[in-house]
């Protein structure tokens, strides 16, 4: 076969490779999109291809650098997107006013769950569900009453985790008075402080029980101010279930050389004067959640609780200075409370 004869057979080998070349080049362009998830993380059209799963998150007022209860919700938004290839984003509300707009942006942009941070939401997120019947809602700390279809509540069982700690504050407490600084008198806050009390009280009958509310979940000194003068009425151990305002409590005890409790993150990380946290695994909930959304079993009109047997609150890391026995004790509470040996309430009077 001649020179001239060669040439279109050649141009028509070259161009088949480029062909396939660019084939094998968009195959690998699907799995990087997937994060490695494969079909866990997508869902397929009427055309046939796969569509990635698109989450959002509305924060409260709190912000994501909260350093608790948004900061967790955003961590367990992130671990989604690590493991699960969800697609995600994140609108903070500055105002009560910015819940509506933000859910409905989300809502608009089509995404297929959105989740709202805070019990304060909840009026909001109804709103939402009932305007958007196409679009799945979650919102953390609250259930819907009526159920909605397409709403899933996630709440916490906050007096178990408020119990073990306030357990192992009646136990050190050298003045016999302890206190709490709630951000507002709404439930998820008054089961934590309820527990609390409980459990203080069930450590040392007579331990006296402070509590008083600061009315805001941001303003640190509002929060500085309430904790300052319960120290000044005797209590020796702290604990703040305010969100970011709830930092001023501690920031009061540690200059006044008492003890504080964290509350849903461990909030170790501040020094050993934290005696210890009431952790609420936020973060688990959100991802369990958006799993379930991936996995086609989104619990839509339900209710899901998390407490000591889900692995959803507990006590956090304990202070290096606190004493072991009485650290002992109050972990060793946490079997009997599974077993529904001790009956802890969820409301202060």
């Amino acid at each position: 076969m001649n020179a001239s004869r060669r040439l279109p057979w050649l141009a028509l080998l070259l161009a088949g490779l480029v062909l396939a070349l660019g084939a094998a080049a968009c195959g690998g362009d699907d799995d990087d999109d997937g994060n490695g998830a494969g079909d866990t993380a997508a869902e397929t059209d009427e055309g046939g291809e796969e569509e990635q799963f698109r989450v959002g998150l509305v924060t409260d007022i709190g912000g994501l650098n909260d350093r608790g209860f948004n900061q967790l919700a955003y961590q367990g938004l992130q671990q989604a997107e690590s493991e699960l290839g969800v697609e995600i984003r994140v609108l903070e509300s500055k105002s009560d006013a910015d819940y509506i707009p933000n859910l409905q942006t989300l809502a608009d942009e089509g995404f297929n769950l959105i989740i709202s941070v805070g019990f304060l939401m909840q009026e909001a997120t109804a709103t939402a569900a009932e305007t958007y019947p196409e679009t799945n809602f979650a919102i953390i700390d609250a259930a819907f009453d009526p159920a909605l279809p397409n709403a899933q509540g996630v709440l916490f069982k906050e007096q178990e985790a408020g119990y073990l700690v306030g357990y192992l504050a009646g136990l050190v407490t050298e003045s016999g008075t302890v206190s709490s600084v709630g951000g507002q008198k709404i439930p998820p806050v008054d089961r934590f402080i309820a527990g609390f009390q409980k459990g203080a009280t069930d450590a040392n009958a007579e331990v006296q029980t402070l509590n008083a509310y600061s009315q805001d979940f941001v303003d640190q000194a509002k929060c500085k101010e309430v904790a300052l003068d319960q120290i000044s009425r005797g209590s020796d151990v702290v604990f703040q279930v305010a969100g970011g305002c709830g930092l001023g409590a501690l920031d009061a005890a540690n200059e006044e050389s008492v003890w504080g409790i964290g509350v849903d993150a461990d909030q170790a990380f501040l020094g050993d004067y934290v005696l210890t946290s009431a952790v609420k695994r936020v973060d688990v909930a959100v991802f369990s959640t958006i799993e379930q959304l991936v996995n086609g079993e989104f619990a839509g009109g339900e209710t899901t609780s998390y407490g000591l047997a889900e692995d959803g609150v507990g006590m956090g890391e304990t202070s290096a200075n606190a004493p072991q026995e009485a650290v002992d004790e109050a972990q060793a509470q946490t079997d009997a409370i599974i077993a529904g040996e001790i009956e802890i309430p969820e409301t202060v009077e």
